[in-house]
């Protein structure tokens, strides 16, 4: 004996109920899916979200100092970071802003470096 019965699909289960007369239980728009263990989905839901994990730009918000020098660090901070590869800086002062820029092969080099910075590829600076 089967341990579960056939499903049918959408369509299927709709002609038999139309030709029962028996009114759909279920939202047209609804979509059956596979069940999942509640474990297995919180962990996704955990590595997803980083719960419990340090986020990549809390690394580089405690060694912002060191990666671009402490002058540099108190007219700038790391605000994020876009598509896995980009790291958004702001800088308060302009001639701040144009060191970052110059230094900026360098400054990525060193972020590369820290633990969970590997994907970073490239700084934007903006003024701000």
């Amino acid at each position: 004996m089967p341990s579960e019965p056939k499903h049918f699909s959408k369509l299927a289960e709709d002609l038999i109920a139309s030709f029962r007369r028996i009114p759909a239980q279920e939202p047209a728009r609804q979509r059956k899916r596979a069940t999942k263990e509640v474990g297995a989905v919180i962990e996704e839901l955990r590595l997803k979200h980083r719960i419990g994990r340090d986020a990549p730009e809390e690394i580089i918000r405690e060694h912002w100092a060191k990666l671009v020098g402490s002058a540099n660090a108190t007219y700038s901070h790391p605000v994020k970071i876009e598509s896995e590869r980009r790291l958004i800086v702001h800088a308060t002062h302009s001639v701040v802003r144009n060191e970052l820029f110059l230094n900026r092969v360098e400054i990525v080099e060193r972020l590369r470096a820290l633990p969970g910075c590997s994907a970073i590829r490239e700084i934007r600076i903006l003024a701000g």
